[in-house]
């Protein structure tokens, strides 16, 4: 299938896990695609992997908390590819595991960046260029911690708690302009960033035991499954589907 065929589409934090995973999935659908991140060697390597002949896929090095960085990356990919109509905001980081009250002050503010300011300066800059056409489909990535709360890793989870509300907040206010902006919330994925959840544990088999009984399916999800549901959700298929956080969770909010 070809469902994105010409389609030009953006996935920040595109070189791992979710985002590299949602990138060759367009990729395989046709689409250009521009991926980012801040390790120009993962880049390059998850490049060769999602497109050996590069003719479809850029990587740009990019710290998505800085503006001006930000602002060149979409130009950059409107003036590879010529345009811009699909935009996954993916790229985050998981903080550290840590009661709130020793919760380094520095690594709140990391987290906010990387996580909160990262994606409203993605969308302020994506939605300028959307704009001019009135077209353009938003997805932005929260996560199951985005609905609900986890101890130990608060500062995490109230960023994606933020994410939400940027998300319904613009869908209400550029979806009579012709973009869709809407949010998708895994959990309990198996990726790099998931083993932050284990650090410290003494019995990591036992603490992985104990997290699958709160999944409905009994299992991790896997980056392949949330990319399908990326593409449905950026997909005609879902052109009435605005302000919505999808949770991709296996069932883990279920209850």
């Amino acid at each position: 299938m070809e469902r994105f065929k010409n389609r030009v589409v953006l996935v920040t934090g595109g070189t791992s896990g979710i985002g590299k995973a949602i990138a060759s999935s367009f990729i395989k659908e046709g689409a250009n695609v521009a991926i980012c991140g801040t390790n120009s060697e993962k880049g390059q390597s998850a490049l060769n992997e999602i497109d050996p002949n590069h003719t479809r896929a850029l990587f740009l090095k990019t710290d998505v908390s800085n503006s001006k960085e930000v602002s060149a990356l979409i130009s950059e990919t409107v003036e590879r590819f010529g345009d811009l109509h699909i935009a996954i905001n993916n790229a985050g980081t998981a903080g550290l595991e840590s009661d709130l009250v020793n919760y380094p002050e520095e690594e709140w503010h990391k987290v906010m960046q990387i996580n909160v300011t990262g994606v409203f300066l993605c969308m302020k800059y994506e939605l300028q260029h959307m704009l001019k056409k009135e077209q353009g489909i938003i997805i932005n990535m929260s996560s199951a911690l985005g609905l609900r709360g986890k101890e130990k890793f608060a500062p995490y989870s109230a960023s994606k708690h933020a994410i939400l509300g940027l998300t319904k907040s613009t869908a209400f206010e550029y979806g009579k302009k012709g973009i869709r902006i809407n949010a998708l919330c895994p959990g309990g994925v198996l990726t790099e960033m998931d083993e932050t959840f284990y650090k410290g544990a003494q019995d990591r088999e036992q603490v992985k035991k104990d997290r699958l009984k709160s999944y409905a399916l009994g299992r991790m999800g896997n980056v392949e499954e949330i990319a399908k549901s990326a593409l449905w959700l950026a997909s005609e298929d879902a052109s009435f589907v605005v302000g919505a956080a999808i949770s991709v969770d296996g069932g883990k909010t279920a209850k």
